[in-house]
């Protein structure tokens, strides 16, 4: 395998390609052993390219998946799916050519043919060989002039040893050097949600300057979590494009409900979340669910108000969307709101600043003696009043986690605690601490 030496310093690229219903997110999901690609009966599922970095037999890869490639495309998505796939033959140090052993469609001889360039690194995969009989059939398939052939079954795990051997001994390991490519994880990870057509994709690709996300005008595009990475100002971002989530009762594929599941399920596995909101189409009952989640989770958010530049740009037009903004989502008010443009790349330096800052309040801890000092001055400031002649005492103030932030304060008496005095307290953390873009969150627990 002949390597530039720009081509050097990342880990060795294992593209799985082949036409649609053939089992490859089924293999996908089975080499890095966790459920990521969504599979299902529906051919074309999967459409992006979706990667993960994962060892076989302790040797370091980029795995990707790849859409199927259709010889029949209905429209100019299926051509961009397509397009991608073949772009990925290029860019694979190593090609996993998936065929069903049960059939070799007119699909499969057109794949085959743009493969002949790139015969050197391709290991034909049939799969489904979930009987002995079938184990004959793969022989048959050496017909089709490549050198490098094995069955599996990706579903019941058949023959993975081997599998997992001869990807090994197609890998010239020494000619990458997999360190270089951002082998920490990333210290900010960004998931950006919102509903269809918002233009989460667009922003993917802009923030991470790749293509790793399909754009079209097709509501639903994004089925699986598309994931860049980037550097900027010296930080490690990591950026997760998202299915749109629509209203429950709008979701009618068994595919869309995966997907929007698995876009709820990435506010878990991030520090801070850009709830992108298209600046033409308002906001959403959906958004909502979205942000009380966030909340929940005591995540980072960023209100994004995308395509600002369809709008005159002007800051009448501004403070009338900051203030409908903030009307409709009073939970998010501590929330910074940006606006750009992820068509045109305008706002991007000014939002990841932003990020910046509230990232840094997420990770903020605070001395006990410094709240407690704080405390006392705010209850001389402002005395906790009685409720109905109970008398209440603040006792004690502490941080108990960073990211979320979370403080318990101690009480007398925790029934009956005046919630409009626990939201001043919680306010005064916000100034005095520089905790004003964050969620924060405060327990009473309750000591004699």
């Amino acid at each position: 395998m002949n390597l530039s030496q720009d081509r050097v310093d990342r880990l060795p690229r294992v593209v799985i390609a082949g036409r649609p219903n053939v089992g490859k997110s089924t293999l996908f999901n089975r080499i890095i052993k966790k459920r990521k690609a969504i599979t299902d009966p529906t051919p074309g599922v999967t459409r992006d390219i979706i990667q993960e970095r994962c060892f076989i037999r302790d040797q370091e890869v980029m795995l990707m998946d790849t859409g199927g490639f259709k010889l029949e495309r209905d429209d100019s998505f299926d051509e961009l799916v397509a397009q991608k796939s073949l772009q990925m033959l290029k860019e694979g140090d190593l090609i996993l050519f998936v065929m069903d052993v049960n059939d070799i469609t007119s699909e499969d001889e057109t794949f085959i043919e743009s493969l002949r360039a790139h015969q050197e690194k391709v290991l034909l995969v049939v799969n489904k060989v979930d009987h002995p009989d079938k184990e004959n059939e793969i022989w048959n398939l050496y017909s089709l002039g490549f050198q490098n052939i094995i069955g599996v079954s990706a579903t019941h795990g058949w023959n993975l040893d081997a599998f997992n051997e001869k990807i090994i001994s197609m890998i010239d390991f020494s000619l990458f050097n997999g360190a270089a490519e951002l082998e920490k994880d990333p210290h900010i990870s960004i998931a950006i949600l919102g509903k269809p057509n918002t233009g989460k994709s667009t922003l993917t690709n802009q923030l991470s300057g790749k293509e790793n996300s399909i754009v079209s005008p097709i509501a639903g595009t994004t089925r699986d979590v598309i994931e860049g990475r980037f550097l900027y100002k010296k930080r490690e971002y990591k950026v997760l494009d998202t299915a749109g989530i629509r209203r429950k009762k709008k979701v009618v594929e068994d595919v869309e409900y995966y997907s929007v599941n698995r876009a709820f399920h990435t506010i878990d596995d991030s520090d801070i979340i850009f709830l992108l909101i298209d600046i033409q189409e308002g906001l959403t009952e959906q958004d909502k669910k979205i942000s009380q989640q966030i909340v929940n989770q005591g995540k980072g958010v960023v209100l994004v108000l995308n395509k600002w530049d369809t709008t005159d740009g002007s800051k009448d037009s501004w403070d009338q969307a900051v203030e409908k903004v903030r009307f409709l989502f009073p939970i998010l008010s501590f929330a910074p709101v940006m606006a750009v443009s992820g068509l045109k790349g305008t706002g991007l330096d000014k939002l990841l600043d932003e990020t910046e800052k509230v990232y840094r309040q997420l990770t903020k801890r605070v001395e006990t003696s410094q709240l407690n000092e704080s405390l006392h001055y705010w209850m001389d400031y402002n005395p906790i009043p009685s409720v109905k002649n109970k008398r209440y005492k603040l006792l004690y103030l502490t941080q108990v986690t960073s990211h979320p932030v979370k403080f318990v304060l101690f009480v007398n008496r925790e029934k009956g605690f005046p919630d409009s005095y626990k939201r001043y307290i919680m306010n005064q953390i916000r100034k005095e601490y520089g905790m004003s873009k964050i969620p924060i969150n405060m327990e009473l627990k309750e000591r004699s």
